[in-house]
């Protein structure tokens, strides 16, 4: 009798344990297409990711970069001061989305070029994604808006 309660055990154990992996694994498996990482121009110049891998990347849109072509295709320049990195978009850009400003394309890098599905720009006049500040704090540009002086 005893042994058969201890095999029991064992079974539900060794059961619980594989719907643990099953679970898990079926968890990794519907977050994959959902995480995206954040690169900064840098960064994708350095080290090119493959054209496969969607992520994401931010920066400040080159001054005289943004050129509109036909319908909805537009291709601009984004720049953490350091490295520029050419962006290709087809869509409509957000409605504060300009030249000097800070912006989050979400995207793969295929031939040298960002070719971006999403475009997200700063929402008022003092707002900056973190992780572009971020960036752009380390390259030693970014400039705070609330207390008007270069930060490091």
């Amino acid at each position: 009798m005893k042994s058969l309660k201890k095999k029991r055990r064992i079974q539900v154990i060794v059961l619980a344990l594989v719907a643990l992996a099953i679970s898990a694994g079926l968890i990794g498996y519907g977050f994959r297409d959902g995480i995206n990482f954040y690169r900064d121009p840098s960064a994708v110049i350095a080290s090119p990711p493959p054209p496969t891998e969607t992520f994401r990347m931010g920066g400040l849109v080159v001054e005289g970069s943004l050129v509109r072509g036909q319908g909805e295709t537009i291709t601009f320049a984004v720049t953490d001061n350091a490295e520029v990195v050419p962006v290709h978009f087809t869509g409509i850009l957000p409605d504060l989305f300009g030249e000097g400003q800070g912006m989050i394309g979400t995207g793969k890098y295929i031939d040298g070029v960002f070719e971006a599905s999403e475009i997200l720009a700063k929402h008022d006049e003092e707002y900056m994604p973190k992780e572009v500040a971020d960036s752009l704090k380390e390259s030693g540009v970014y400039v705070d808006p609330n207390a008007g002086t270069a930060t490091n």
